[in-house]
């Protein structure tokens, strides 16, 4: 059996064409060849994508979007991505299962869309969608406990922050929120030039505010606490030193002791800071301490709120010398740190020192988020914001931006953008651009300031006009658009009166003069007038004829009764028209 195989074999073999000689190419070699080209047009298309990227990043501005994606993802906390989960699943489980049960739902393209409209959310309003519904509607009616240190603080001072942000727009004078410390460097200015750069008036609202903020009605309670009350209330400043360093002998951990040398004492920044750190221990230790009491009665709640300003002042100061001593980013980190832990105390206002210190870092994209939240028209404005806004506006066009050249070919989208926030923020404040173009000495910024005037502008100038000048042209634009729109209405106009009003005031004002004159010298008056109709009877003599005619009815108008004063008034009157008469005939 074996052998016959071997020779069935044989023969098929043998009955089979022979190959042709020359080389022979492997089998699937076509299919190798299509998916050699096939993954080489890829990754030519990818390098071609890679280049145009490349190519257009500057008109697509793709670093900053990229940065603003970063800061969106970084200000993510987990409860966001829980409630994105759960949103994924119950749109496709609910809507898509019941609507549409045969179509299968990718839960990845899903998660992706909603991340997309999250991040162009979070863009606009500088808030996360989900995770604003779901703190603000869902948790109430869900019964929500758990809560957090800023949540239970928001909760205890719910009546005091609504009333503060409904008093905001009403408010005229504000705490300057860059204001600078007293001995560091309000004296140090005094030291060289021997002059006070504070008023009193100035002073005395910086009082009113340390006694709102850093007292309360359980002070009494505490030794070290009431020597406090009486520090604030001190006008000398050396008294109010030496006070503060009566409350640490009392009690170590007084932490509006501290601020007080921090703020007043110190002369240089570094000491500052260094008092502001041990505020800041003693601080902390305060306000965990009033977390656990708040609840016990009214003056506990009172209390807990002033430790909150107390924590919440310390840690704006500190992130402030932060700033002065070069170190940005760390001051940013404390800054973002206090507006999440506390966003219901907007009264300080450290959104505008975030500002100011993201502009140092030339951090565009965490500007404007920043700005798509607390640019709103429900909160107050301020020359920050709308100076700031435009600032970012006009950055993108100011490099390019010629007067000649727009008023030939027009303005582009991007230039009639950046002039219109310009308007805006000037007819905001009006005295900010005579700063920031130099036309008006600077001078240093005050502690309190008035919303949409001089004293806000020195302020916003004084800490912006550097940013100003970083970006080439902008103070150009600025220039051309305030003084083609602004800077002749800005001037009072002169109206030219009719020739009819000046002289019935002339005539009126000579008229009141001469009355007046009359009333109290009336014999040089008669002197006058007498010269004055002798000289007129001279030049015209046909007037002394009616002289006469007008004394005899004068005369005639006399009663009988006064016949002998009538005859020797008119025996005068002949006599003063005798000579008269005589010259007239010669």
């Amino acid at each position: 059996m074996a052998d016959g195989a071997g020779l069935g074999e044989a023969a098929t073999a043998a009955a089979s064409p022979a190959p042709a000689p020359g080389p022979s190419l492997p089998p699937g070699w076509r299919e190798r060849l299509r998916a050699g080209l096939a993954g080489t047009w890829a990754s030519l298309w990818f390098v071609v994508g890679l280049g145009l990227l490349y190519s257009l990043r500057v008109p697509l501005r793709l670093c900053e979007n990229l940065a603003a994606v970063t800061v969106f993802l970084n200000s993510l906390t987990p409860k966001f991505y829980v409630a994105l989960t759960g949103t994924c699943s119950l749109i496709s489980g609910l809507i898509f299962e019941l609507v549409f049960p045969r179509v299968r739902v990718n839960f990845g393209k899903i998660y992706i869309k909603i991340l997309i409209f999250e991040c162009w959310y979070f863009h606009k309003h500088g808030m996360s969608f989900i995770e604003q519904v779901s703190v603000s509607h869902l948790r109430p009616l869900m019964g929500g406990t758990e809560r957090s240190i800023s949540e239970s603080t928001s909760l205890s001072s719910n009546r005091e922050s609504e009333t503060t942000r409904q008093n905001l727009s009403e408010c005229k004078v504000w705490r300057n929120p860059l204001n600078l410390f007293r001995g560091a460097e309000y004296r140090r200015f005094t030291w060289v030039t021997g002059k006070e750069p504070l008023t009193y008036y100035d002073m005395n609202l910086s009082a009113q505010d340390h006694q709102t903020f850093f007292t309360c009605d359980m002070d009494i309670l505490h030794p070290s606490d009431t020597v406090m009350q009486k520090a604030w209330r001190e006008r000398n400043p050396l008294a109010r030193i030496k006070a503060a360093y009566q409350a640490l002998e009392l009690n170590n951990d007084c932490a509006t002791a501290y601020i007080l040398l921090a703020e007043e004492e110190a002369t240089t920044i570094v000491d500052v800071e260094r008092l502001f750190k041990q505020a800041l221990k003693a601080g902390e230790t305060i306000y965990r301490r009033s977390q656990q009491c708040q609840h016990q009665s009214p003056q506990h709640e009172a209390q807990l709120r002033r430790d909150t300003n107390v924590l919440v002042y310390t840690k704006r100061r500190l992130a402030m010398c932060a700033r002065k001593l070069g170190r940005i980013r760390e001051a940013v980190k404390i800054m973002r740190d206090l507006m999440k832990e506390f966003p219901p105390l907007t009264m300080w206002n450290i959104h505008e020192n975030l500002l100011e210190s993201l502009l140092e870092l030339q951090a565009y994209a965490d500007i404007q988020a920043v700005l798509a939240k607390y640019d709103d028209i429900s909160l107050p404005k301020s020359a920050t914001i709308c100076y700031t806004a435009a600032l970012l506006k006009t950055r993108t066009v100011s490099d390019k931006f010629s007067p000649e050249t727009a008023s030939r070919r027009g303005l582009s989208t991007a230039e009639i953008n950046a002039v219109e926030a310009i308007h805006r923020a000037v007819e905001f404040n009006p005295h900010v651009p005579k700063y920031l173009l130099e036309m008006k000495s600077l001078i240093l910024p005050p502690e309190h300031i008035q919303k949409r005037g001089d004293s806000e502008a020195v302020a916003y100038a004084f800490f912006h006009l550097q940013h100003w000048k970083r970006i080439e042209g902008a103070l150009n634009l600025l220039q051309c658009t305030w003084e083609g729109t602004f800077h002749p209405v800005s001037v009072y106009p002169k109206k030219e009166l009719p020739f009819f009003i000046y002289f019935t005031a002339g005539l009126c004002s000579s008229t009141a003069m001469i009355a007046l004159l009359t009333h109290q010298f009336p014999e040089i008056m008669g002197v006058f007038a007498k010269a004055g109709d002798h000289e007129t009877s001279e030049a015209h003599p046909s007037l002394r004829t009616s002289t006469l005619a007008s004394h005899l009815d004068s005369v005639k108008g006399q009663n009988i009764h006064g016949r002998e004063l009538s005859l020797s008034s008119l025996s005068d009157a002949f006599e003063q028209m005798a000579p008269e008469c005589s010259s007239s005939v010669s």
